[in-house]
């Protein structure tokens, strides 16, 4: 007796049956193999991929203020082995202290370290960017732009500095506010508190690496300028 279940007509219409091919424990070991592999190497060049730099010495030199003080002395080095016309210092307001120090901005903040460090303030310029609820570094650079137009100073070449795995996302933001006509480097400072080559074995490289790993994709898929991106046009210094 065909004890098979049996399909009425309409049943039949619907579905049908077709031959399951699933891997034998070999198989499932070889994935398991290649998925391992795959994870290790895309742990190995991610640190790297977003952490760039790209040469575009000469014109200016453009510093995110929020920098560490280390990376702060290597702008001073860059700005001197290189002969940049200037250095601009970018940034927003400060989200803490800011009631307890003279300096207001990340921008300002940076320029005066820059200033003790030993630059002269005729080689440092603030362009402190307003308060954005979003984007921050995108709203920097189209600040530094702003500023470039209105002094009638635009410069063919704008080398940043950054700080390890920001590096990618803010070359293209920059890249993006600045425009075709300027060529945008960038160096990536290499940060001290974790190991970048190592960067899955602390809680910090992890959270960093990830986070920018996210954000630089959202930059390069999903952003469109708005009006919470892009701040007022505002005067910063002269």
């Amino acid at each position: 007796m065909d004890v098979r279940p049996s399909l009425s007509r309409f049943g039949r219409a619907l579905v049908r049956r077709r031959t399951c091919w699933l891997p034998t424990w070999r198989g499932w070991g070889l994935a398991g193999v290649l998925g391992i592999a795959l994870v290790v190497a895309v742990a190995a060049n991610l640190h790297p991929f977003l952490a760039v730099t790209r040469q575009a010495h000469g014109g200016v030199l453009v510093v995110e203020g929020w920098l560490p003080d280390y990376a702060l002395e290597e702008a001073v080095r860059e700005f001197e082995r290189h002969g940049y016309a200037r250095l601009y210092v970018t940034g927003t307001p400060l989200e803490q202290g800011s009631h307890l120090l003279h300096y207001k901005t990340y921008a300002d903040l940076g320029a005066a370290t820059l200033l003790r460090l030993g630059l002269e303030p005729a080689a440092v310029q603030a362009v402190p960017a307003p308060s954005v609820r979003a984007d921050r570094t995108y709203a920097s650079a189209v600040t530094l732009k702003r500023w470039f137009d209105r002094h009638q100073v635009p410069p063919t070449r704008c080398h940043v500095l950054s700080l390890g795995p920001h590096a990618r996302r803010t070359r293209l933001l920059f890249q993006r506010a600045l425009g075709p006509a300027v060529r945008v480097g960038v160096t990536a400072i290499e940060p001290r508190h974790y190991q970048p080559r190592r960067w899955w074995r602390s809680s910090e490289g992890v959270r960093v690496t990830l986070d920018e790993t996210i954000a630089y994709a959202y930059a390069r898929l999903v952003f469109r300028a708005s009006q919470e991106t892009v701040p007022v046009a505002t005067a910063p210094g002269p």
